[in-house]
C-alpha cells in the first residue's frame, strides 16, 4: 500500500522518513559516496546532526537487521557508518560478524586483521574475533548424534566430548557445549593443554557479557578452579 502511494516502479528504491514523512529518496544502486550524503542529508533535515547519535542509531537497526538475518543489509549499515568513523569498534565488530553470517570466513578474517590499531583490542573486535574462531571451529564439526554415542560408549573419552561440545556449538545449542567443556575440565583440567578452558572463554567472550550462559558458566567455572 504503501508503495502505492509513493509510486515506487523499480526495486531498489530507498525513502528517509521524518515525522511519518518521506523527505529524500533515491532508486537504483548508488555508490557508497552517494549513500553517505543520503544519509548526512536525512539527518540534517530531521533537525539532527551527522554525529555520534546518528551514528548509535544506525548501528542499533544494523543490528536488528542482522539478528533478523538480514546480513547483507546489516553489512552494508555498517559500511556506512564506517565511512562516518573509520574507528568505530562496534561497526567494525558488526562487520565482521556480518560477513560470519553470511559464510564469508576469508572475508571476515581479512577484514578483522585490518581493523585500525586503536581499536584492535576492544572488546567488539575481541568478541567478533571469538565468533570467528567458532565458526571456523563448526566448520570441521562432525554429527552431534554420533559424537553423543561415542561420549556414552566411552565417558573417559575426553576427546569426543570436546569434539560433541563443538557440535553442540556449531547447532546452535551454546548452553550444552558449555556444560561438556565444564564436565571435561572437571574431569582433567589440564587434557590437551587446558582446550577445555580456553575453549569455555572463547565461547563466553564470543557471547553477550551478561547472556545467562556466560554468567552461570563463567561461576561454574571459578566453583571448579577453586574447589
Amino acid at each position: 500500500m504503501i508503495a502505492g502511494q509513493l509510486r515506487v516502479q523499480s526495486i531498489p528504491t530507498v525513502f528517509a522518513f521524518h515525522q511519518g514523512q518521506p523527505i529524500d529518496a533515491f532508486q537504483g544502486v548508488i555508490p557508497p559516496s552517494e549513500l553517505k550524503m543520503f544519509i548526512e542529508r536525512a539527518i540534517e533535515a530531521a533537525g539532527g546532526t551527522a554525529g555520534d547519535d546518528g551514528l548509535a542509531e544506525a548501528i542499533e537497526a544494523a543490528e536488528e537487521m542482522l539478528a533478523e538475518g538480514a546480513a547483507s543489509d546489516a553489512a552494508q549499515t555498517f559500511a556506512a557508518v564506517l565511512g562516518e568513523d573509520p574507528a568505530n569498534a562496534a561497526a567494525y565488530g558488526g562487520m565482521v560478524r556480518a560477513h560470519i553470517a553470511m559464510d564469508a570466513l576469508d572475508q571476515a578474517e581479512a577484514f578483522l586483521n585490518g581493523a585500525p590499531i586503536e581499536i584492535s583490542e576492544a572488546p567488539e573486535l575481541e568478541a567478533a574475533h571469538a565468533q570467528l574462531q567458532l565458526a571456523r571451529q563448526a566448520a570441521d564439526a562432525g554429527p552431534v548424534a554420533e559424537l553423543e554415542a561415542a561420549g556414552e560408549a566411552d565417558p573417559q573419552d575426553l576427546q569426543a566430548r570436546f569434539d560433541l561440545a563443538q557440535a553442540l556449538y556449531a547447532n546452535g545449542n551454546a548452553e550444552a557445549a558449555v556444560e561438556h567443556l565444564l564436565t571435561l575440565f572437571k574431569q582433567d583440567r589440564e587434557w590437551n593443554e587446558g582446550a577445555a578452558k580456553t575453549q569455555l572463554f572463547t565461547i563466553f567472550d564470543a557471547l553477550k557479557p551478561n547472556d545467562p550462559i556466560v554468567l552461570n558458566g563463567r561461576r561454574k567455572l571459578s566453583s571448579l578452579i577453586f574447589a
